[in-house]
């Protein structure tokens, strides 16, 4: 007699179970049909979705549970197509003024904007200023390869001086934004800045900045081998994370240095960390103190 507790598969259910067995856990999050990215050869940018999958992942957050929002650009690919999470595409510079309409209506959902540095600190830069002055509980991750990478390689405002770009044939003669200082000073509640060489610090600060109530900003810089790389010499990405090593410098050493000393060199850490009330509560605290009749 057979096994009453025997269970018997068949041949197209054992290749599925298989299947699934061989399938990654970050398969919840990524559109597996999406694969591979359409980023460039050394393009940091599917370093930082990995980061992202791995910090939704380890913080057991549900995609459903997740709103992305993004611009134009290079960058914004990180979040759509690949990601199964509500994403809103917005027109170029408006993703935190999108991004906050959703905060306030949905304020107990995840949204995080994923960007670069011309769209957030370009001709979005207003926006991203007033948000962290406003502390509205959104998190922000500027992706920071200091130059428009799919445009055509324009100067950014955090494009190094003397640089040459598309519209600084020359040399570029602008000093760059310090942006996440910038931020820091207007009021978020969280500030830190990593690179892509620093995969696991960087995972770690997007998982507190996304734990973080308030505004949370993450700038990441990020290698551009094609747009960037090639008009400084490094044209491969991993000679560009190379370059991050040798010169990052923790906050902490950084604090110690003059500013001849770090010239040149990538400043990371955490900036801030405060505890500020969100934009959202203030806002529902008062909408419930106009109910009760206290401003009559």
């Amino acid at each position: 007699m057979p096994d009453p507790f025997e269970v018997l598969l068949t041949d197209e259910e054992i290749e599925e179970q298989m299947a699934m067995s061989k399938r990654h856990r970050l398969m919840d999050y990524l559109r597996e049909e999406m694969m591979p990215t359409v980023f460039c050869e050394g393009c940091g940018c599917g370093t930082v979705l990995n980061g992202y999958a791995h910090a939704m992942d380890e913080m057991g957050i549900r995609p459903e549970d997740l709103i992305s929002v993004t611009g134009i650009g290079c960058s914004s690919w990180i979040p759509s197509p690949y990601l199964k999470s509500d994403t809103l595409h917005t027109t170029h510079g408006r993703a935190i003024a999108f991004a906050t309409g959703v905060k306030v209506m949905q304020p107990d959902k995840h949204v995080v904007v994923i960007a670069g540095d011309g769209d957030l600190a370009g001709i979005g830069g207003n926006h991203l200023i007033h948000a962290a002055r406003r502390n509205i509980g959104i998190s922000v991750f500027l992706i920071n390869n200091f130059i428009y990478g799919m445009t055509g390689g324009q100067v950014s405002p955090t494009t190094p001086i003397g640089v040459r770009t598309t519209t600084t044939p020359y040399e570029n003669v602008e000093h760059s934004m310090n942006i996440a200082e910038v931020v820091a000073a207007a009021g978020a509640n969280y500030v830190a800045r990593w690179t892509t060489y620093h995969v696991f610090p960087l995972m770690e600060s997007m998982q507190n900045a996304m734990k973080k109530d308030g505004f949370s900003f993450i700038e990441i810089y990020t290698q551009c081998p094609t747009s960037y790389g090639r008009r400084v010499g490094l044209r491969k990405g991993d000679e560009h994370l190379k370059y991050f090593k040798e010169n990052s410098v923790r906050m902490e050493k950084a604090a110690g240095m003059s500013e001849e000393e770090l010239e040149g060199k990538f400043v990371i850490g955490k900036l801030i960390e405060r505890d500020r009330e969100e934009f959202t509560v203030s806002l529902r605290n008062l909408n419930d103190r106009v109910k009760r009749g206290e401003f009559r």
